[in-house]
């Protein structure tokens, strides 16, 4: 038996690095880096290289645990049936809820769903994947008018300004963040703004580091975007064809007063000036 080589895409964050999954003879299953793939061009973090140790069933659950003693698959499933029939019928369907994986397949989720409405009854199931993006998500529809990064990986690696707001990327997307910094590294003058009350390990590459108040970066953005309206810098073609609402928005963003604002986030004048030229 030789050993087999598969192109395949890591599975835990957005970033959607390549890898070269390896199985030898042997059984054991290496990880690296696809030097060919746009998204880490062979790069790849602890959890990617880590994957392989994943496969194996060494120290698995691989049996049901009823009332913290090992059981089997029928005893399981019908614990399971009694008590959630026991529930909905003394308290209705809504007394159920599931939370599910944000790693599942499509087909996994349709499944959990058609349990949870069709036939429990109720609309009571969130996962990971829906709850922490959903603000994204949110803000992707409303700004752009669907859920999809308007950007590529290249575009950051060849921007002149890049703003980081509220998130540690080298501890949370560490091949992007490596991706930047090899970028600034290159070209010194690109210009990082770190927006984030905290200190992170992201702060390392930062030009300009923001330690805003916590749920202040409304107001920041928003005379941000009154400044630029004021100096002009605006791209008023782009908005005329693509941007609703823009004179109301101004109009709303430029009754903030600058002194209020560097209060409201606990930013100096000239951090705050710094920032919008």
């Amino acid at each position: 038996m030789e050993s087999t080589t598969t192109r395949t895409t890591c599975p835990y964050c957005g970033v959607g690095c390549g890898l070269l999954v390896t199985r030898e003879p042997c059984g054991e299953v290496t990880t690296k880096g696809d030097p060919e793939h746009p998204s880490n061009y062979g790069r790849i973090c602890s959890k990617g290289a880590a994957l392989g140790e994943t496969v194996g069933i060494d120290g698995r659950l691989l049996n049901p645990i009823v009332d913290r003693q090992e059981s089997n698959w029928d005893v399981a499933l019908a614990r399971v049936a009694r008590e959630f029939a026991s529930a909905i019928e003394q308290h209705g369907p809504d007394s159920v809820a599931f939370y599910v994986s944000g790693q599942l397949l499509t087909e996994d989720y349709y499944v959990a769903n058609k349990l949870m409405k069709g036939y429990l009854g109720s609309a009571n199931i969130d996962t990971n994947s829906r709850l922490c993006m959903a603000s994204s998500v949110a803000g992707h529809r409303r700004a752009f008018g669907a859920d999809t990064v308007p950007g590529t990986y290249t575009d950051l690696e060849l921007a002149d300004l890049i703003v980081i707001t509220g998130s540690n990327l080298a501890w949370c997307h560490p091949v992007l963040y490596q991706r930047i910094a090899a970028a600034k590294e290159a070209r010194p003058e690109l210009f990082v703004v770190v927006i984030d009350p905290r200190r992170t390990a992201t702060c390392e590459i930062a030009s300009l580091h923001l330690a805003i108040k916590p749920d202040s970066d409304v107001v920041l953005f928003n005379k941000l975007l009154a400044h630029l309206g004021k100096t002009g810098s605006l791209n008023d073609a782009y908005i005329r064809q693509h941007v609703d609402g823009v004179d109301a928005a101004l109009s709303s963003a430029s009754v903030l007063d600058e002194h209020d604002v560097a209060v409201r986030t606990g930013l100096e004048l000239d951090l705050l000036r710094e920032f919008f030229a």
